[in-house]
């Protein structure tokens, strides 16, 4: 049953006026109703053309990333399609949250930020159209499953079908974010309470497949309707609340990558037919600022910087990894370290030889020496105590990359952690096709399960490329963003921490401005500075509040 959009101030049950039936996994969702008349912002038409009378009129209690509680009163948007020809509105469609009223006292958002906060994790889909309000957005669709919806992921879900989160990890992606204290982070809400304009967009992922056993999320899917939903706000500048040319996008592991994505591969053409073939909304799909947690990226490169990173550790049960397979991916790491040609002040050149001390230097020690001044000096002492391999003198941490691997502990993965030989790995899925679930994406993987002279299909290249940041990143991108907040826990093992680094510095390289910190004993999912991320947002976007009239 469809249901036409509500006006202000009432509920809307459904999703607007008819914009077609999904093509493929049976849902008959619908897209917002344009309603009412008059000029209409450039690229928004017909069913793309943002209704502002169509929200409900909520009233919440948020508690602010100093524990303070707020009562917010908002206007809620629900389940808008941001595609003419969408392929599941499940999906692809988003919700759009406007704050009006702060502690009584009324806010003006014409001209705040606009939060485009993802909650994919682990490449699965997210959907938004069940969310009753700010920050309802969800992961679903498990790994080991097909089905087209369901219930969130469990918290035992990890970014990759072969690992689990580890002692102190949480749930991959989604709104699975902890703060030091392992309280919930919700960036939706936070943007909220602070007075900025919140987009909460939903996207396929790869366990989505229809009644033919076709997988229809796979890769490029996710960021090419995450693209669509930047395409919609932007093309409803006048219409949608909040600064259309100021939008930060954010996202946690697989959700951080895709963050990371947007930020890197804005207006690039090689999506545009994926674009069009949705009747994506004709204006621009970059974002201004970009911040991305634990990002699980550069897939292709991943297996070698695990073994680099990780290679030493044992796994959880004990055991070490493979030696041969280890070694193999961790010298071909060296290869694409030196490829990438990045340069850090007080290290020339950044290469496999290198590349610890410019972690430790640059941000393990500079963490732990946070981390540890921000201690009581009895909690400090009892922590140094615990943790001999620290020596700490003049109020600085120090200590050797060997004995920070021996804190850290088991690693997360087997080897290969990303291409697993046997095809079970939640990336293989992502770049499946077709009917086939799974598929290897390095020659190395492909190589070591059949013959030596074996090729990647035609298609997955460019796929591979429609993935990473990294490839916008080496190409300069006049479009991407040039502002980057980037985090990761000094104890995440869901991938490299090079993958970090090497994100940052490359960013750093081209000239952008890049705050990037890794968490001191931080897990998967770990984000403990969440005030200073919506400080960050005011400051690159030059945004100060106004009382409303």
């Amino acid at each position: 049953m469809k249901h036409r959009a509500v006006k202000r101030r009432s509920v809307v049950l459904g999703i607007g006026a008819t914009a077609g039936v999904a093509a493929a996994g049976g849902f008959a969702l619908s897209a917002q109703a344009s309603g009412g008349s008059g000029a209409r912002a450039s690229g928004a038409s017909g069913a793309l053309a943002f209704d502002k009378d169509a929200y409900t009129e909520l009233t919440t209690t948020i508690t602010d990333a100093a524990g303070d509680e707020h009562e917010v009163k908002y206007h809620f948007y629900k389940a808008i399609t941001y595609v003419t020809k969408p392929v599941d509105e499940k999906y692809q469609s988003l919700n759009v949250s406007v704050p009006v009223e702060i502690d009584g006292k009324a806010v003006d958002a014409t001209g705040a930020p606009i939060l485009l906060a993802n909650s994919v994790g682990g490449y699965m889909p997210s959907s938004v159209a069940e969310a009753t309000g700010v920050g309802g957005g969800e992961m679903t669709g498990g790994p080991g499953g097909g089905a087209t919806g369901g219930a969130s992921a469990s918290p035992s879900t990890s970014a990759s079908a072969s690992s689990g989160t580890g002692t102190g990890g949480v749930q991959s992606g989604g709104n699975a974010m902890v703060n030091a204290q392992g309280e919930m982070v919700n960036l939706g809400k936070l943007a909220l309470v602070t007075g900025y304009v919140v987009v909460e967009p939903g996207a396929r992922g790869r366990t989505l497949v229809d009644s033919d056993g076709t997988y229809y999320g796979t890769a490029p899917a996710a960021i090419v309707d995450l693209k669509a939903a930047v395409r919609y706000v932007r093309a409803n500048k006048g219409r949608i609340p909040g600064n259309t040319d100021r939008i930060v996008s954010s996202g946690t592991s697989a959700g951080g990558a895709l963050s990371a994505l947007l930020g890197a591969s804005g207006d690039s053409p090689l999506y545009d037919t994926y674009l069009k073939e949705l009747g994506a909304a004709d204006a621009s799909d970059a974002v201004f600022a970009s911040g991305d947690w634990c990002p699980i990226t550069d897939l292709e490169h991943a297996d070698m910087a695990y073994e680099w990173n990780w290679g030493a550790n044992k796994l959880s049960s004990g055991s070490l990894v493979d030696r041969t397979v280890s070694k193999e991916l961790s010298t071909a790491f060296a290869d694409y370290q030196a490829s990438l040609k990045l340069r850090a002040k007080g290290f020339g050149t950044v290469t496999a030889r290198n590349l610890d001390e410019y972690l430790m230097k640059t941000y393990l020690e500079p963490s732990a020496t946070k981390y540890l001044a921000a201690l009581s000096d009895s909690a400090r002492a009892t922590y140094l105590a615990a943790n001999t391999f620290i020596t700490w003198s003049g109020g600085k941490a120090t200590f050797s990359w060997a004995d920070f691997l021996t804190h850290v502990g088991a690693r997360k993965k087997d080897t290969p952690a990303f291409d697993a030989f046997d095809l079970s790995s939640g990336e293989n899925n992502l770049f499946g096709t077709g009917t086939t679930k799974a598929r290897h994406f390095t020659l190395y993987s492909l190589r070591h399960e059949g013959s030596a002279s074996a090729r990647l299909p035609g298609d997955l290249p460019g796929k591979i490329d429609l993935m990473n940041p990294m490839h916008f990143i080496a190409k300069r991108n006049p479009a991407r963003s040039k502002h980057w907040w980037i985090r990761v826990g000094t104890k995440d093992s869901d991938t490299s921490l090079t993958v970090v680094g090497n994100l940052a510095l490359s960013l750093e390289n081209l000239g952008d401005d890049v705050d990037a910190f890794m968490y001191w004993d931080g897990a998967h999912g770990s984000n403990e500075d969440p005030a200073d991320f919506m400080a960050w947002i005011a400051k690159v976007t030059g945004y100060k509040k106004r009382s409303a009239k």
